[in-house]
Order: structure tokens, then C-alpha cells, then sequence
């Protein structure tokens, strides 16, 4: 059992960073790459810190981890040592665990028993287990190709290749299917691979990934708008007649835009992922990005995930300086238990390494106008202080100006990150007779079918702009309705249900 006394021996220790001035200086990820030795001794006292709860949030599917990680176990097997039987627990709910290790937000460790009081010394540092045990596992060699010991006969199209496509097509070729991933890009990964950057995931865990699910039978087929009309494109017509079952993984990346605002046409405002993915493709060896921060003032406007990518990568293009604004207060840096109490997703201060590295962030503040100069480039914008009035029966939200005072900071670069409003509109969706919902999400039923016989959803194309976990547990679901559709049965992993919502406060 674990050992009950292990958070009194031991205090949290999350892993140490490369200093700012290396971290700047490149784009590899932010943390030190430890001595395997040391590695394995930090990481064995921090599992060393679980208590085996009787009652483990930390993998409760409404308050912790949706796919249901086997926590308490595998924390229990790296604190003595047993890495392999360690993978096997990890990799039994979590296909890809060296994604969520570094880019989950850790609902887990929010829920974590030891996160009720700060006198226990904080959460236990789940995320950082499991991506040793992630790591560990690659360096080892316990990760390998699972094909299927039986063909079922049937063909499945999954379209698009982010997380929930990749999770839902390994399942289902393991399972025995014949399964091709369509991706409309020049390649895989869908926002793995082109909006998180390459300091927060290098490339080369993602493309390990891939092997091993060409390596078990799984195809992939890149630069297929399918739907499309385009050489090279799939029609309905084809998908519809060649494939058994569709899967729609094609995620929510209609970004939310801000057409009113006064000066949003003039050159240098742009959607935060013009800017990331012209950036990621440079970081892959491409041409460089158009946008580029180098001697810039750079305004991000969003206070969120996609803000933050933004500001990290503005700072390491050579930004003259970067401000991220947000028209939230700032949040207190410890849980409020009235507005979010334990074990719900609490509203704290979240700061990710970008923002030590440089700039500043600025909360409580909206913008009133963009200004240009003479040639039509952005030059400036206007600030005012607000503070956010939400209607307790709408949900509607409405910015109340605090006084009358207005800003200028200077401008030469706008990227808005303010969020997405669902699925993009593509004549996909026509084909198959679908229509999104009043979120912009695809809408399906209790077997995460949609209204088209044979065609399912899921990740954010069905949740909305979401965490990569829960696009994982996502996959993993739609996987086992979709092979119970083909064979009557299924002995897949259903973590989540799709009416499943994270417990938060909004």
C-alpha cells in the first residue's frame, strides 16, 4: 500500500526549468533535462507524496481526470520503482500520456486530497509522474506496436489527426478495423502539431507517437481537404461508399474575432493562430513566418491557454516587449472555497513559464479602439479598467466601464486569442446533411452517433475548444460506440459519456 506518511516526508517539488536566458534563446522545451538518476529519485518521492485516498478524486471523471487515470495505482508502482508495471497502469487509460504529461492544466491535481489545505504542501505533482512514467517508458523500450491479433473486415474514416482523431484510430485498429486518418494539412497532429509550440512540446514526441500507430496498421493520408473539391480531396460520395464508419475529429478552430472594434481591419491585428501556426511551421523548417514579433510591441488580447502560446512565442521571436490583457480581474493565487471549492477546478492565478520569461499581463482591462498610422498598420490601442457583469439567468456577460480614464500602449503587433466559436463551417458538413448547434459544436446521441447513420463526433468538433485530455477520453469513447456499431459488441474503454462536463465555475 502506499505509504501514508509520505507528504509529511516530503514537500511538492515541481520540475526545475532551464534558466530564462537558454529558455529565450531557443525553442526546445522549457524544463531541465535531469540526469536519469536524479530524474527517477525526484520524480519516486514526489509518487512517494500519494495517499491511496479511499475516495481518489484525482481520477473522478466530474472534478479530475476524464479518462479516468488509474493515479493512486501507478503512483504507488514509480515509489517503488516498477516502471514497467507503471506503463502498463498509465498506458491502460491513456493512449498518449507524454501529451497530457506536458500539456494537461492537471484537473487532477486539483482535486488531489492533499490540494484541500496548503498546510499538506500543495497537490501531489501528478502531471510531473506522469509524463516521467511517459518518458520512462520510451527510454525503456515498453512501448510498442499492439495491432490486432483479427481483422473485423470493416473500414473506418477518421477525419483529422489532432488528439481525439488519434486516440479514437488507435482504439479502433487495435480492435481490429481497418482505419485511415484524413488530414486536410501538409501534416499530422492537428493543433499538436501546429498550435502548441515547440517549447511546450518538441515535435519529435508527437512523431514517435505517429510510428507506433503506422507500425500497428493505422493509415494516414495528409493534404485531403475531405469534402473538398480539390486534387487530392476525398468527396462525400467516396468517404460515404468506401468507409463502414466515419469518425469526425475536426476539432473547433473558428476563432472568435472582434469585427466591431474600431480599427480591427488594419494591418498587424490578427487571430492568435495566424500568428502560432506560421510560427510552428518555421519551427518545423518552412519558410519564416510572415507575422513575426522581432522587434515588436506585441498586445495579446485573451487571457487564456492560446494567449499564453502566443506570448511565449512572441517573446522568443525578439518581441521589443509583450502585454497580455485580460478583461478579468486578477484571480487570487490561492482557492477561493466559496467560489471554487475543493474538489472543482478552482479560479486561481494560472502562470505558465512564458510569463516569468518576460513582458507583462495586465487583468481588468478592455480594448476601446485600435489606432493606425499614416501607411494603415497598427500603431497603438486604447485601454479602459471594466469589470465583467454576468446575468445569472442568460449567462450573458457585459463589460462595464470602471471610470472614464483611457490608455494607449504602443502597437505594432494585436493578436486576439479571446477563444473559438466552434466548428468551421466546410462543405463536409453539407455533404453529410449535419448542422451545428447553438455553441458551433456538432451535436450527437448517448452512442456519440450524430444524425447521419455511420457518422460520429468527437473532441472538440463535439465539446468545444476543450483540453487535450479531454479530446483523449473523447476518442477513446467514440471509438468503442463506433465499434460496437460494426459488431453488435465492444470491449473498448468508455471513459466519458458526452453530456460529461468538467465541474467548474463559469
Amino acid at each position: 500500500m502506499a505509504d501514508p506518511n509520505g507528504f509529511l516526508k516530503h514537500n511538492r517539488q515541481d520540475a526545475p526549468k532551464r534558466s530564462k536566458v537558454d529558455r529565450l534563446a531557443d525553442w526546445h522545451e522549457v524544463y531541465v533535462d535531469l540526469d536519469p538518476a536524479e530524474r527517477e529519485s525526484q520524480v519516486r518521492a514526489q509518487a512517494t507524496r500519494c495517499m491511496d485516498c479511499g475516495i481518489p478524486f484525482c481520477h473522478s471523471g466530474s472534478a479530475g481526470c476524464p479518462l479516468g487515470n488509474l493515479i493512486p495505482e501507478w503512483n504507488d508502482l514509480v515509489r517503488r520503482g516498477d516502471w514497467t508495471a507503471a506503463s502498463d497502469r498509465l498506458h491502460a487509460t491513456n493512449n498518449f500520456p507524454e501529451f497530457t504529461g506536458r500539456l494537461c492544466p492537471a484537473p487532477c491535481e486539483s482535486a488531489c486530497v492533499l490540494a484541500i489545505s496548503a498546510d499538506a504542501g500543495g497537490a501531489v505533482a501528478i502531471k510531473r509522474v506522469e509524463q516521467a512514467i511517459a518518458d520512462e517508458s520510451w527510454n525503456r523500450d515498453l512501448v510498442g506496436a499492439r495491432p490486432a491479433a483479427v481483422s473485423s473486415g470493416k473500414r473506418v474514416a477518421v477525419v483529422g489527426s489532432g488528439p481525439a482523431g488519434l486516440a479514437a484510430a488507435q482504439q479502433l485498429t487495435r480492435a481490429g478495423h481497418e482505419v485511415t486518418v484524413y488530414e486536410r494539412d501538409d501534416r499530422l497532429g492537428g493543433l499538436l502539431r501546429y498550435g502548441i509550440p515547440e517549447f511546450k512540446m518538441e515535435k519529435k514526441v508527437l512523431d514517435r507517437r505517429l510510428a507506433q500507430l503506422r507500425a500497428e496498421g493505422t493509415h494516414f493520408v495528409t493534404g485531403c481537404e475531405v469534402g473538398g473539391s480539390a486534387p487530392g480531396d476525398l468527396s462525400v460520395e467516396a468517404l460515404r461508399s468506401t468507409y463502414d464508419a466515419v469518425v469526425l475529429a475536426v476539432g473547433a478552430l473558428r476563432g472568435r474575432d472582434a469585427p466591431d472594434l474600431s480599427g480591427r481591419s488594419l494591418a498587424g491585428v490578427h487571430l492568435a493562430m495566424d500568428h502560432l501556426v506560421p510560427a510552428n511551421r518555421e519551427s518545423e523548417g518552412d519558410d519564416p513566418t510572415p507575422i513575426s514579433a522581432h522587434g515588436k510591441h506585441v498586445i495579446i488580447i485573451g487571457g487564456g491557454d492560446t494567449g499564453a502560446d502566443c506570448y511565449g512565442t512572441a517573446t522568443r521571436q525578439g518581441a521589443l516587449s509583450v502585454t497580455q490583457l485580460d478583461i478579468y480581474p486578477r484571480p487570487p493565487d490561492l482557492r477561493d472555497d466559496d467560489r471554487s471549492p475543493w474538489p472543482v477546478w478552482p479560479w486561481i492565478l494560472r502562470t505558465y513559464p512564458a510569463h516569468e520569461e518576460a513582458g507583462q499581463r495586465r487583468f481588468a482591462v478592455a480594448v476601446q479602439r485600435f489606432i493606425g498610422n499614416d501607411q494603415g498598420h497598427v500603431a497603438a490601442i486604447e485601454v479602459r479598467e471594466v469589470t465583467v457583469h454576468k446575468d445569472p439567468t442568460t449567462g450573458t456577460r457585459t463589460l462595464v466601464p470602471a471610470g472614464d480614464h483611457t490608455e494607449l500602449l504602443p502597437a505594432d503587433l494585436v493578436l486576439l486569442a479571446i477563444g473559438f466559436d466552434g466548428v468551421e463551417h466546410m462543405p463536409l458538413l453539407d455533404g453529410l446533411g449535419l448542422s451545428l448547434n447553438g455553441r458551433g459544436a456538432l451535436p450527437c446521441g448517448t452512442d456519440w452517433q450524430t444524425t447521419t447513420p455511420g457518422v460520429f463526433v468527437c473532441g472538440d468538433a463535439h465539446r468545444g475548444a476543450s483540453l487535450v485530455v479531454w479530446a483523449i477520453a473523447e476518442g477513446r469513447s467514440a471509438a468503442h460506440a463506433v465499434d460496437a456499431y460494426l459488431t453488435g459488441t465492444s470491449n473498448l474503454p468508455t471513459p466519458v459519456h458526452p453530456t460529461a462536463l468538467p465541474l467548474a465555475v463559469v
